[in-house]
């Protein structure tokens, strides 16, 4: 897979079933790979932040969740069909994941999880959720009342695919603080995607995905938090493609 950049970020131009595939390839290999699902507010994050781009570039692979970043990578010859939703590719991972894969939930309530698993373990009977935790995580990426045991749980359950969804910055931190811990598999950086697929928050309709309106949806379900962060992060895209543009108009 290729990647391009956007505001200096190197995103994968891939699809859902190029993604999947080189995910069980990584995950049959002798070290730990970190994948992350991007939207705008990250990659702007990113931009913004070098604190944030130190920690982001503990990852492996940032794939765009988002439609505004396939559009730029389209304007730059990417020629993507679609962006990599992370809740839709979660889905349909577990449904598909190889018979005897083993996965590891990190993030979310416990009844979160146990949703999850009712939900994945019908439709893919040889799937395995071999182990979770669903402790509160602070924006500095550390585990309330972990001493280590979370590691040590992890890397002796082994776990093909370790689930992320503690929600950005929480789960970039604790990606950044732990990768180099972990012995091997492929940690998926999905943060939205277990309450969506647990069915405990809504997801935007198809006609709000396809029109680039997805945080328009969450920032009306979650106004007092979400709201603030899309209007700050969203701007902030905006002034920095602005003036990327008229850079390279100026060389």
């Amino acid at each position: 897979m290729k990647s391009m950049h956007v505001l200096e970020a190197p995103l994968l131009v891939t699809d859902y079933d190029e993604l999947a595939a080189s995910c069980v390839a990584w995950a049959q290999g002798p070290r730990c790979r970190a994948v992350e699902f991007v939207n705008t507010q990250v990659v702007t994050m990113r931009r913004h932040d070098p604190a944030f781009r130190q920690v982001m570039d503990s990852y492996d692979a940032l794939v765009p969740d988002g439609m505004p970043l396939v559009w730029c990578l389209n304007r730059s010859g990417a020629r993507m069909r679609d962006r990599v939703y992370g809740p839709t590719f979660m889905r349909r991972f577990l449904e598909t994941a190889p018979a005897g894969s083993t996965h590891y939930l990190l993030g979310g309530t416990q009844a979160c999880g146990h949703r999850l698993r009712e939900r994945f373990a019908p439709s893919n009977p040889g799937l395995r959720f071999v182990g979770s935790f669903h402790g509160r995580c602070d924006v500095d990426g550390t585990i309330a009342g972990d001493r280590g045991e979370l590691i040590e749980e992890i890397n002796r359950l082994s776990p093909d695919y370790l689930w992320v969804g503690l929600g950005t910055p929480k789960q970039q931190a604790w990606v950044h603080r732990n990768k180099q811990h972990i012995r091997r598999g492929v940690i998926l950086g999905v943060g939205f995607a277990f309450e969506v697929n647990a069915g405990i928050k809504p997801d935007a309709p198809g006609w709000m995905q396809r029109a680039s309106l997805t945080w328009l949806h969450r920032a009306a379900s979650e106004p007092q938090r979400l709201a603030p962060r899309y209007l700050k992060w969203n701007s902030l895209f905006v002034f920095y493609l602005l003036s990327e543009k008229i850079r390279g108009r100026g060389r």
